[in-house]
């Protein structure tokens, strides 16, 4: 594999999912996005030498999906986080509303990213993108559905990648017999 470039984020993560076996590499990405002949397709040509590399063969495997696997893997995305009952009872009351009308229109869960949006604004980002998006039809809808699908992904792999930067970390440290707690191991 290539050597890592100071800019790149997470290279033992890259590493690890670059060397780790097929059929674990495709379920990873299959929680990235859910459909198997995406997640075979990215498992298929690696290695990849950087996460720009990674993103962009997400990115053109996710342009290439059939309008079958686009229904196929928004059928398994889940709908979007509803807050608690009671704590914004008239959000949850709108937002579950919304949520119906949009499934009832365009026949499947209403995706948005978030990434970038601070917690505090999920809610109101969600409310505001499903309604924005109630009147579009449906095929303007189905093009915006795959870019959101698309970006979803890309922020998904890019936490996988964190996750296996973390145990790589974790890893060593336990490996070099340094931990991060301050007690010397007896």
């Amino acid at each position: 594999m290539p050597a890592q470039g100071p800019g790149d984020p997470w290279p033992r993560g890259l590493q690890r999912f670059n060397t780790t076996a097929s059929e674990a590499a495709e379920g990873e990405l299959l929680a990235c996005l859910a459909d198997l002949r995406w997640a075979r397709r990215l498992a298929r040509h690696r290695p990849y030498p950087d996460l720009a590399a990674l993103l962009a063969a997400a990115d053109e495997a996710t342009y290439d999906l059939t309008p079958a696997d686009l229904t196929a893997a928004l059928a398994r995305e889940p709908r979007a986080a509803l807050p608690p009952r009671g704590s914004h009872s008239a959000a949850h009351t709108a937002l579950t509303a919304a949520h119906a009308a949009y499934e009832h229109r365009f026949g499947h869960v209403f995706v948005l990213c978030l990434d970038g949006f601070p917690p505090e604004e999920t809610l109101d980002q969600v409310l505001h993108g499903i309604r924005s998006r109630l009147g579009n039809d449906p095929e303007e809808e189905r093009v915006l559905a795959a870019e959101e699908l698309r970006r979803l992904a890309r922020g998904r792999i890019t936490r996988m990648l964190n996750r296996h930067h973390q145990a790589e970390e974790s890893q060593e440290s336990t490996d070099s017999g340094h931990s991060d707690s301050p007690y010397v191991q007896v």
